[in-house]
């Protein structure tokens, strides 16, 4: 049975002619003679092949031998090859290239340009040019060098959002080692883990990281961890809070005395375009995470692709009159948008700013000064950090110059209409859009997202990113329109994770077991009337009351609508005659009193907007909810303490407490 599709609304941003003109995509259309967006679409999930070699020349992706062919199908949709008998290292087109002294159409001299800029939450700020970073890439690869690591060597990220970690992430790309991103918040069970799981090698770590003015240590959970895997030889420690920490001896070594030492001259690896790259671990429903793997020539292009096109990025490149945009994605290196950030920004020549520390301290203007003070041009957020900003007031961004922002973007969970709007015309003023993205770590970015040429509608995505043949199934796997269904892909793209490390067949289960050769995300999506797109949430939390089939966001934005309430999940749990019934939980605003009226007035909200068939069987306060790191709502974890069951692998969470409190609620 499919329902009818009504999360929607008016267009509120259309593009200006001089958006459309300057846009990064409309240049891209008129290099290859494409009329139209609906036009390129056809074409470029028509011909995979095509578009692929179209976007690796229009990013300027050099080899160092070329490829053969594109993409090689013989082993099933599920396992091309890309840039086949290719040779290049993705650190090549990251800073390499910029090096070149002689310029041609085909390379960019841009080594004064900024490739970095970085403020701490204690006030602190640098900066480093493409020639910078250059040579302390160079520095960091020598050092791993000279501990005997080099090609096919796994090797863990575990530090706070400072220059040094995207040092670490192009070095160990740049000795042809596997970048293994971990999250900074991360106990000693979940980094174990994963390090096990790649067999890695060694470990970048700090000392610690500072939040909310205290400095947080780190050390000793590294420490902690190291102890239980196996494979474990070296620790490379910077010194970030100047806490005192202990150091192994023959282990570890701090990173101003081994990696400063070095020379800034380095070889970079020939690897083969699809050799390993990156392994980055995803939570699943139940047992061990998954380690999504990706190579050289994969999750980089298709970050930097989707930067081009939907954030509409732009470097200093020769050719391009503009300065380089300063992209800012409020993110750790352990969630994909870490990684993201650093290859798309660098392959762009665009710059990248990264800030260590809380977004509200010390005081809730933070973000706003930031934005100020940088020139960030492109700001990606979470609704959760905008919805914990709107009761703060409007006075903190009023008092800041946010003319450089071009556009807003947000990616991990569903936003609701009301802080949506409120970043769009609040913050905004009306005038730049705020570009959706929603894919994932498989994906090497988006299905899905917003774009600086086509109009938008509040919590919408303006349409499929380029290149990705997506569409909404039933049931049944019939493609539909204004109904709500499952988000699916049913062709290949470059940038589709090689498949889990040392898990095949756990791949094929998680994404093509439903229907032949079609890749099932696990999202909940509808395509409205006008062709614009939205993400409902996850498919396996969809909540099916007596036939009908409901999304959570919907019934979460009719909660959050109330003053009283900050947040709110809808999870769906067993019923007799209904199959499912509904259980609501909701975050309260400082101060607010958890009254039996104000659940009563949420009740009564919900039944006014969806009907009595689907009325609440309870609302329950808590005062937060499990989230991960990108701040994406766990509700199988909800619906999993709510009844009573093992949750899961719970180490992304940030709050893990959050789980608990639930159980003591129920």
């Amino acid at each position: 049975m499919t329902e009818q599709f009504t999360f929607g609304g008016e267009i509120v941003w259309k593009p200006t002619p001089e958006h459309i003109e300057h846009a990064n995509l409309t240049r891209f259309m008129r290099l290859h003679g494409i009329g139209d967006f609906d036009e390129l679409m056809r074409k470029s999930t028509g011909d995979a092949a095509w578009f692929t070699d179209a976007v690796l020349k229009f990013l300027d992706i050099q080899f160092y031998e070329p490829y053969s062919n594109v993409a090689d199908l013989s082993k099933g949709i599920q396992f091309p090859k890309w840039c086949v008998g290719g040779r290049m290292n993705i650190v090549h087109n990251c800073v390499d290239k910029y090096q070149l002294s002689v310029i041609s159409d085909q390379s960019s001299v841009i080594t004064d340009q900024l490739a970095v800029v970085f403020e701490g939450e204690e006030g602190i700020t640098r900066k480093l040019t493409y020639r910078e970073l250059y040579k302390e890439v160079n520095k960091a690869a020598n050092a791993l060098r000279s501990l005997g690591l080099g090609k096919g060597d796994a090797i863990g990220l575990f530090m706070p959002m400072t220059p040094e970690i995207v040092i670490a992430l192009l070095a160990i790309a740049k000795i042809g080692g596997i970048i293994l991103p971990l999250f900074s918040g991360y106990g000693a069970g979940a980094i174990v883990s994963r390090m096990v799981d790649a067999d890695a090698k060694a470990l970048f770590a700090a000392d610690g990281a500072f939040r909310r003015g205290k400095a947080v240590e780190m050390k000793s959970v590294a420490d902690e961890a190291a102890e239980q895997i196996p494979t474990l030889k070296h620790m490379i420690v910077l010194k970030r809070t100047g806490q005192n920490i202990k150091m192994k001896e023959e282990r570890d070594f701090w990173w101003h005395e081994l990696v400063d030492s070095q020379s800034d001259e380095a070889g970079t690896e020939k690897t083969s375009a699809e050799d390993p790259l990156m392994i980055i671990y995803t939570s699943g429903t139940t047992g061990k995470p998954k380690g999504a793997l990706h190579t050289h020539c994969g999750f980089p292009v298709k970050a930097a692709q989707d930067m081009a096109f939907g954030t509409d990025v732009h470097g200093a490149q020769i050719g391009n009159l503009r300065h380089a945009d300063v992209i800012y994605w409020m993110t750790d290196m352990g969630w994909m948008m870490g990684p993201w950030l650093v290859f798309g920004s660098l392959i762009l020549g665009a710059t990248m700013f990264l800030y260590d520390g809380a977004p509200d301290f010390p005081a809730p203007d933070r973000l706003w000064e930031l934005v100020e003070k940088h020139k960030i041009n492109q700001m990606g957020v979470s609704p959760t950090l905008i919805r914990s900003l709107i009761p703060q007031g409007e006075e903190h961004f009023r008092k800041h110059d946010l003319s450089s922002l071009k556009c807003f973007a947000s990616t991990g969970e569903p936003w609701n209409p009301d802080p949506w709007m409120w970043l769009f015309e609040k913050v905004g003023g009306g005038r730049i859009p705020i570009i959706n993205y929603s894919g994932g770590t498989e994906i090497s970015g988006g299905i899905v997202m917003g774009n600086p040429i086509l109009p938008l509608k509040p919590c919408a995505f303006s349409a499929p990113c380029p290149g990705i043949a997506a569409d909404v199934l039933d049931e049944n796997g019939k493609s539909v329109r204004n109904a709500v269904g499952e988000l699916v892909i049913k062709a290949p793209w470059i940038g589709m994770t090689r498949g889990f490390w040392k898990d095949r067949q756990r791949y094929l289960d998680t994404y093509w077991s439903r229907w032949e050769n079609i890749w099932v995300h696990g999202d909940f999506a509808a395509v409205d009337n006008d062709g614009l797109w939205y993400i409902l949430g996850r498919s396996d939390d969809t909540i099916k009351i007596a036939g009908k089939r409901l999304g959570p966001a919907e019934v979460e934005s009719i909660l959050v609508r109330h003053p009283s309430i900050v947040e709110a999940a809808a999870i769906g749990v067993p019923h007799e005659v209904k199959g499912s019934e509904l259980v609501l939980f909701a975050v309260t605003r400082p101060g607010v009193e958890r009254s039996e009226a104000l659940r009563r007035e949420l009740h009564e909200m919900v039944v006014a907007e969806m009907g009595k068939p689907l009325a609440p069987k309870a609302i329950l306060f808590v005062s937060d909810l499990p989230k991960t790191r990108n701040a994406k709502v766990m509700r199988r974890m909800i619906r999993a303490a709510y009844l009573g069951q093992e949750p899961g692998d719970t180490s992304s969470l940030v709050n893990p407490a959050a789980v608990e409190e639930i159980r003591q609620a129920v």
